[in-house]
């Protein structure tokens, strides 16, 4: 018996071409542990991406941009000191990359492996992707698809270890691991 193969167009009832998001209803959200305690959370709020659809699996592409200066963890001290030399370096360094390719899965659940580029350095990382589906938006009269993605970073494989010191058996003044959310909503191009 032959195997039947679906294209990721058909599976995830996508038009093939470059979607882009819509950002006023998308999200990037991250956390951090402090003293061990408690989680500081955050978002940005300027950020570009498009998902370019094509036949295959291996043919869907990502690009996200992050503008790092828009850092916001409803605390100004604290994000003028994430924008600084001790963090993100924004002045050298305004922007996080992310670029992803081939995706492999199927139904809701999704894994994205690309690369991320922070702080003048690239490392491989690998999203978690659930697929919300898609809907018309009376707003625009455009199909909108929407997509969660999970995944986490060591701070210091980036360069930024501002914090990593232990304060105790098991815990760090600021954790190394940052876990970070996108809900992101495409538009059909």
């Amino acid at each position: 018996m032959a195997t039947v193969q679906t294209t990721v167009a058909e599976e995830l009832a996508l038009s093939t071409g470059e979607w882009t998001v819509d950002a006023n209803h998308s999200a990037i959200v991250f956390s951090i542990r402090h003293l061990g305690l408690s989680k500081v959370r955050g978002r940005f709020a300027k950020f570009d991406a498009t998902l370019t659809i094509g036949p295959s699996p291996s043919d869907v592409d990502v690009t996200a941009s992050i503008d790092l200066s828009s850092i916001d963890t409803n605390n100004s001290d604290r994000d003028a000191h994430l924008r600084s030399t001790d963090f993100f370096n924004t002045d050298v360094n305004p922007t996080m990359l992310f670029t992803g390719s081939g995706l492999a899965g199927s139904g809701d659940d999704w894994k994205l492996s690309g690369d991320v580029t922070l702080n003048g350095i690239t490392r491989p990382l690998t999203l978690a992707v659930e697929y919300n589906g898609t809907e018309t938006y009376p707003g625009d009269g455009k199909l909108h698809a929407g997509f969660s993605a999970t995944g986490a970073i060591k701070r210091s494989e980036f360069g930024i270890d501002f914090g990593v010191m232990p304060i105790g058996v098991d815990r760090l003044a600021l954790g190394d691991d940052v876990k970070f959310e996108l809900d992101l909503q495409f538009v059909e191009p």
